[in-house]
């Protein structure tokens, strides 16, 4: 296989762009495991302490996470996440005013390999959602085991993301005021399975549990579709029924993960790798649909919202998909 590697020349600010993206894969990769192993090692160290006074602290603060979280301004505001912005780039777009007197559910489509979009969209302040969205505090669902983890947990609090459990969700649509929109990745880490360029099958046909939440706390619903977020990764052919696929769905099931066999290109190469490559993606933010509280509601009122939210979603991406370069026989599937 003939490398491609990248030019002597490239400016000082593409250099950092990548930096930036790079870490950030790191992390997500890797971050959790070289805590925990961090944590333990310094039990067997003169700085036992640090772990000692971290694991009482860790259980002081255990019911913090589905609580709303620990957001860092500071975090949010890093230059590190406008470098990754502009790697892409990633760009927020707004199709309606949302009240900050109201609480909101956001169904964020698609997963994606790493969900690139959901993070610096929702998880940051890079692309202007507090400018976009005035008064409204973004929180975003994040699998409950990486809240297992010592000092990741702090970490991926800082950015507002929140377990995905029906208590930490309930939390936030709860809170008296308004003001919170919780994002949910609605495919999850199976949906990630299907996720490669051109690619625009959505996890959602039997999905509708947080329809259910959306129903039983009032909270109005609202599609959002990230176009090129399938794009900025190829991934090992995996099609139903086949091997890889077999073993994905039973380490799936295993670990609550899912494993994609994804790559792109290096750092200082763009052959192969496990940064992304340098494609847009855009995420557009739909209209609110109102919904009718009703503590415990039926399956046929949780499947007629479901339709309409089916409906309104293939309406924003047949709207939108145009400005994105999507073919125009390009249609969204639901599985």
């Amino acid at each position: 296989m003939k490398i491609e590697f990248a030019p002597r020349s490239v400016p000082l600010q593409r250099r950092l762009q990548t930096a930036a993206v790079a870490q950030w894969v790191c992390s997500f990769l890797g971050l959790a495991q070289c805590s925990t192993a961090i944590f333990i090692a310094l039990l067997f160290t003169r700085f036992w302490l640090v772990s000692a006074l971290y694991a009482a602290w860790w259980f002081i603060d255990r019911e913090k996470p589905s609580k709303g979280g620990r957001r860092i301004h500071v975090f949010r505001n890093c230059a590190v996440w406008r470098y990754m912005r502009d790697y892409f780039p990633v760009t927020l777009v707004k199709t309606a005013e949302l009240d900050p007197r109201q609480n909101y559910l956001v169904g964020f489509h698609p997963h994606g390999v790493l969900a690139v979009g959901a993070f610096i969209n929702f998880c940051t302040e890079a692309s202007g959602f507090s400018t976009l969205f005035p008064g409204i505090t973004p929180h975003l669902m994040l699998l409950s085991l990486w809240f297992r983890f010592p000092f990741f947990r702090d970490y991926v609090m800082s950015g507002g993301l929140i377990p995905s459990d029906k208590e930490s969700a309930s939390y936030v649509l709860q809170k008296p005021g308004g003001g919170n929109l919780l994002a949910i990745i609605v495919g999850g880490a199976q949906e990630a399975l299907d996720a490669r360029p051109g690619s625009f099958t959505l996890l959602l046909k039997n999905r509708k549990g947080f329809v259910r939440l959306a129903i039983q706390n009032g909270t109005p619903l609202i599609p959002a579709f990230s176009f090129g977020e399938n794009d900025v990764f190829d991934q090992v052919k995996n099609p139903q029924g086949s091997w890889l696929r077999r073993i994905q769905h039973f380490l799936q099931q295993i670990m609550g993960i899912s494993l994609p066999l994804f790559h792109a290109r290096g750092i200082f190469q763009y052959s192969f790798g496990v940064i992304p490559y340098r494609r847009p993606i855009c995420t557009v933010v739909g209209k609110p649909i109102p919904v009718q509280k009703k503590h415990k509601p039926s399956d046929e009122e949780v499947d007629q919202l479901h339709e309409k939210y089916l409906k309104e979603l293939s309406e924003l991406f047949e709207k939108h998909k145009a400005k994105y370069n999507v073919p125009e026989d390009s249609h969204l599937e639901f599985i």
